[in-house]
This record gives C-alpha cells, sequence and structure tokens, in this order.
C-alpha cells in the first residue's frame, strides 16, 4: 500500500488495520480457533488430555441423535428461551417506557435496574440461593411465618425451572432497559406531537409510534437474548446443577458434564459443534425475519 495526499495531508491506506489488528488477533484466538479445533476434536474419542485419542469420523454425531439427554437438555434449553426471552423483553419495555424522561428519580431507577449487570452470574446464583435455601432462607422463613409451611424452591421438578428463570430476569432485564430507553428517547418528538393534537392515547401512541420506531433495536435484542438464552450456563451450574431430575440441564450444562465430569472431550465437541450449529440456524432465521419486516 502506498502513501497518498488527502487534503494536503500525508495518507497511508493500512494504518486503520493496525488499529483493528488487536481485535482481529483476539477474534481469532479466542473464537475461530477454538470452533475449528471443537470441529476437529468432535471427531475423536479422546479424554481431556487427548492421550488416547481413538479416530471415530461422524461417530460422536451419530451417538448425540440418539442421546435421551441430549435431547432432554434440548428441550429444557428452548422451553427457557420460551420464557425467559418474552419475559425479560416485557418487563424491559415496560419499564423504558416509564423510565424515558430524564427526571432524577427516573436517573435513580435505572442505576437501580441496572446494578444486577454489574455482579456476575455466579455470585447472582449463590445469592439467590440462599435466600431461597429450603432451611435458612429468608423468603422460605417469611412463608413460615404467614403459615404457607415450607417450599423448596430449588428442588421440586415443575417449579425450580422457573425459579432460575425469574433469576436470569432479575439479572438481565436492566441492560434490555437501558437499551430499550436509549431507542425511546431517539424516537422524533414531533410525531408525539402530532399525536396529541389529534387526540390520540399514550397506549395508542405507545404501540402505533414508539414500538415503529424502535423495531431495530428490539430485533437486536430479540437475537442477542435468544442467542445467549441458548447458551446459558453459569447460574444454573451453580444453583442446581442441571437437577432436580435434570429439569434445569440446559445444552451448555450438559456439554460441561460430558467433557469436565465425565472427562469426554471428543464427545463434548460434538455437542459444541450441535449447539453452533442450532444457534446459527436461528440467528439466519431471525436475521432474514429482521430484513423481511425492514423491507415491508
Amino acid at each position: 500500500m502506498y502513501a497518498t495526499r488527502n487534503n494536503g495531508r500525508l495518507y497511508k491506506p493500512y494504518i486503520p488495520y493496525l488499529f483493528i489488528a488487536p481485535v482481529i488477533l483476539l477474534l481469532f484466538l479466542f473464537n475461530l480457533l477454538p470452533t475449528f479445533i471443537s470441529f476437529i476434536v468432535s471427531q475423536f474419542d479422546a479424554d481431556l488430555t487427548f492421550s488416547n485419542g481413538v479416530y471415530l469420523g461422524l461417530g460422536n454425531f451419530n451417538e448425540v441423535l440418539h442421546d435421551s439427554r441430549f435431547w432432554n437438555s434440548l428441550a429444557v434449553t428452548a422451553k427457557w428461551t420460551v420464557v425467559e426471552v418474552p419475559c425479560q423483553l416485557l418487563l424491559a419495555l415496560l419499564l423504558a417506557g416509564l423510565l424515558t424522561k430524564n427526571t432524577l428519580t427516573n436517573k435513580l431507577f435505572r442505576a437501580v435496574y441496572f446494578m444486577p449487570i454489574i455482579c456476575s452470574a455466579t455470585a447472582t446464583g449463590i445469592m439467590w440461593k440462599l435466600i431461597l435455601h429450603s432451611n435458612v432462607g429468608y423468603v422460605t422463613y417469611l412463608f413460615r411465618l404467614m403459615g404457607l409451611g415450607k417450599i423448596n424452591f430449588m428442588n421440586t421438578p415443575g417449579l425450580t425451572f422457573y425459579v432460575i428463570v425469574f433469576m436470569s430476569v432479575w439479572k438481565t432485564f436492566g441492560i434490555s432497559t437501558t437499551i430499550l430507553i436509549g431507542a425511546m428517547q431517539n424516537v422524533s418528538v414531533s410525531l408525539y406531537e402530532a399525536a396529541d393534537i389529534d387526540a390520540c392515547s399514550k397506549f395508542k401512541q405507545f404501540f402505533y409510534i414508539t414500538l415503529p420506531s424502535i423495531k431495530p433495536t428490539l430485533w437486536f435484542l430479540i437475537m442477542t437474548r435468544v442467542i445467549g438464552s441458548f447458551q446459558v450456563f453459569d447460574i444454573v451450574y451453580t444453583t442446581t446443577g442441571g437437577g432436580p431430575s435434570l429439569s434445569t440441564e440446559t445444552l451448555v450444562t450438559y456439554i460441561y458434564t460430558r467433557g469436565f465430569e465425565v472427562f469426554r472431550m471428543g464427545y463434548a465437541s460434538a455437542l459444541s459443534v450441535c449447539l453452533l450449529l442450532i444457534v446459527l440456524v436461528m440467528t439466519l432465521i431471525m436475521y432474514a425475519m429482521m430484513l423481511r419486516g425492514e423491507r415491508e
């Protein structure tokens, strides 16, 4: 590349590439390279040290198709996505609509709602596990005072799953709320002024002005939250470990147990590749739907 002159200044075309080079290097080392290695390891029956690896070809993937525990974890993950993502986005939309104006009170509430994002999911899971503990938990203590008896939140099939979903929503809704507030504040004020002149209610303004105006932001949140829900691990692992009776075992939790508890790294890599393909297909579908909506 040769230096050229732009408005009397010497311009070197390769300079911008030097600025993005560190990010490209990190992306290669921590994303692309591990993905490529996973494809290779998934074709072997290998332990954690890869000392006695046996080439299986597509044998691990064939086992995945006949693994009932894999299908159970996939069903749990899909259920998690269907429940957690709408609950979080609806809560974020409601709060964003209430906190759009830049008043001192609203700014205080925004800071409070954003605070759980600062905490790690591991710390959040341990905190809620102690609060909801069946013997020493504060919530259990309050229930006993009210005469409601003892409720085992963390070890009751059918209930524990929704308790973990609640923890996840509590942990992450603040970032969605913050993003939506920024999107709502960028909606043209003239649209609302015209609606007020036409005696349009606030309810109709929200559905016919606000929602269509922030649709790109909503699509972004939907896509990122769906991808995040398929990768949920830490808050599940620190609270239930996938129990009771595998009712909260997600795909990533199952991958972890296969790789670092049973030491079947080849099979865990095959599961990881399957997860990658599932997320990739879902992302492409959502992206196509987003582009179609924008054209319409």
